[in-house]
């Protein structure tokens, strides 16, 4: 299993860069997980659905399950979130992960520059390619944010 991160500003266009990466993945016939750090609180059930009635009722963990799909809801009340190995443990083996965010994991990971934005990659381990949308001078690899089939390729070589 490899794993590749996208790090960058808010709105520098990670998850539009990410998705790209992950559909370009997936035309090469790779199994492809992703995990998204999210910084806020975020629903993935809606209120009045009955998975949304039973933690409100009080169930720590929920399992919603069809024949398309399953998601596992975990309450952890102020716990300790997990890190990211710990999230990579929960994944069945897959070909490819694309992480979004986790930029203090020990991962390799590429960063987005924006046109305003400060590059952080100086502070970062692991950096090890920048995506813009223009040429930058860097002694890292860079890449221009429209080119996913080169990013791509570098990814899945590196």
């Amino acid at each position: 299993m490899k794993i590749f991160g996208i790090i960058g500003w808010k709105n520098s266009g990670k998850t539009y860069l990410a998705q790209k990466i992950i559909s370009h993945l997936k035309d090469n016939k790779l199994e492809v997980a992703s995990i998204k750090r999210a910084h806020h609180n975020f629903e993935i059930d809606k209120p009045g659905s009955d998975s949304f009635l039973h933690r409100q009722a009080g169930a720590n963990q929920v399992i919603i399950s069809s024949s398309k799909r399953w998601v596992k809801i975990v309450e952890l009340q102020n716990k300790q979130e997990k890190n990211l190995n710990e999230l990579l443990e929960e994944l069945d083996s897959p070909d490819m992960v694309i992480v979004e965010g986790f930029k203090k994991e020990n991962h390799p990971k590429i960063e987005i520059i924006s046109k305003n934005s400060k590059i952080v990659n100086n502070e970062i381990k692991n950096v090890v390619a920048i995506v813009a949308d223009h040429k930058l001078n860097s002694n890292l690899p860079s890449f221009l944010r429209n080119d996913v089939e080169s990013l791509t390729e570098f990814i899945k070589n590196g």
